[in-house]
């Protein structure tokens, strides 16, 4: 069976795979740290596809982690002071999945070492 986060997208010719909603919100509020955007400006940093930004922006204004702000005739979206930590937080949770997988890796090079060890050794004899 294929899960649908494993299913992957075609776009302009390069494979990819499809984003879950946490890292759509993730890189949407990543993309409105540096400044507040206009849609067709987020959608591109953000490379996301309008409609489906669209639904995600309500569901972020929704929880107040971003605001809506008109300038210039124009709507530009904001992230909120609440949106700042909530992306602190996800950044710091991909910092430690990160630790957790190297001491992981790291664990399972200490198990293999002693085995190569004894096999040298009854080699040797």
């Amino acid at each position: 069976m294929i899960y649908p986060k494993f299913l992957k997208q075609r776009v302009k010719g390069v494979c990819k795979m499809r984003r879950s909603k946490l890292e759509s919100y993730e890189d949407i509020l990543g993309a409105l740290v540096k400044k507040p955007l206009d849609l067709d400006s987020l959608a591109y940093e953000a490379d996301m596809d309008c409609t489906l930004l669209i639904k995600r922006l309500e569901s972020l204004i929704k929880y107040g982690l971003v605001e809506e702000r008109l300038s210039s005739r124009k709507v530009r979206y904001a992230i909120t002071e609440r949106g700042i930590a909530v992306l602190k937080n996800l950044n710091f949770r991909k910092y430690m999945e990160k630790i957790v997988n190297a001491v992981r890796v790291m664990d399972d090079a200490l198990q293999v070492i002693p085995s190569i060890s004894r096999r040298e050794n009854t080699e040797s004899e």
